[in-house]
């Protein structure tokens, strides 16, 4: 077991006074079955006019907030305590074939199961996922036939760790996935919706996982590649693989998210858990300044 204390920080320093803004944050920790949050404080400068705490469609914590007030710069200071417990499959080639899970999810007259039904949810595209033939030729030769979907998964992540190179000048948030397949480059969240995209144009519900890394590693282990921010990953729907029926997989880094990772939130892809969005009124141009520090602890 794991445990950690995070500080996330997002400053916006305005060009010209925000008269009206509401934001929609994702920033207190999801309740896993592997994962629990301690303790969590959320600081704000200025205090909005209103505010409310929910979930969003998927389960996630939300906060909604609006300022009524005239503003030049605001400040989200999310502050939490988080214990991760080791949740890593036991072997790879548990679970069901591509062509198994496929059959299982098909429609049929009598109804589904209801964590199928669920699942379906993570099938086909939303704003930022594609699912084109391009992107289940390029997955083809990971998904040989009678193989377990996990190891298949696993040979998808490998690939796009090999084949494609970390640039955070290359894409924006905007960037479409077939280009991303075309400029081999790109950041966390471009290689997280492309694996999505391939693995679901492969038939397979695949779900956008965001949260972070630790960012020191521990003594004699490198540092991985996205630790300065929100981090994202990809998780697998692969029914009796494990006792959650889903498994992560980080292609940024090539390895199975366990006790490293925090997660904040799932949904289809960045646009349903983006940490902090929000709409304003007046502002200028503007730009935010992000700062999140992951901070092991003892005990």
């Amino acid at each position: 077991m794991a445990r950690y204390h995070v500080l996330h920080e997002t400053r916006y320093t305005y060009g010209s006074a925000v008269s009206l803004s509401q934001q929609l944050l994702h920033l207190v920790p999801r309740l896993c079955p592997w994962q629990t949050c301690l303790d969590f404080e959320l600081g704000l400068e200025p205090e909005p006019s209103w505010r409310q705490r929910g979930e969003d469609a998927f389960g996630n914590p939300v906060e909604w907030l609006a300022f009524y007030q005239p503003h030049d710069s605001l400040l989200v200071r999310a502050e939490m305590e988080v214990e991760v417990e080791p949740h890593l499959p036991a072997d790879l080639d548990q679970g069901p074939t591509r062509e198994e899970l496929v059959q299982r999810l098909a429609y049929r007259s009598e109804p589904p199961l209801a964590e199928d039904l669920a699942a379906k949810r993570f099938l086909f595209e939303s704003p930022h996922v594609r699912v084109k033939h391009e992107l289940a030729a390029y997955a083809a030769d990971c998904f040989a036939p009678g193989q377990a979907l996990l190891e298949s998964a696993r040979q998808l992540m490998e690939k796009i760790y090999t084949e494609f190179e970390f640039d955070p000048e290359a894409t924006t948030v905007a960037t479409p996935v077939l280009e991303v397949l075309e400029q081999k480059r790109g950041v966390c969240q471009d290689f997280a919706h492309l694996m999505i995209a391939c693995l679901r144009a492969q038939g397979i519900p695949a779900r956008y996982m965001s949260g972070y890394l630790l960012t020191q590693p521990p003594p004699g282990q490198p540092r991985m590649v996205g630790a300065d921010a929100s981090h994202a990953w990809v998780a697998v729907y692969a029914p009796g693989a494990t006792a959650h029926d889903w498994v992560d997989f980080d292609p940024t880094n090539n390895l199975l998210p366990d006790t490293q990772h925090i997660t904040l939130a799932w949904g289809r892809d960045f646009n349903d858990v983006s940490p902090m969005r929000g709409v304003i009124l007046g502002g200028g141009g503007h730009e935010p300044e992000v700062e999140v520090t992951v901070t092991p602890l003892e005990g």
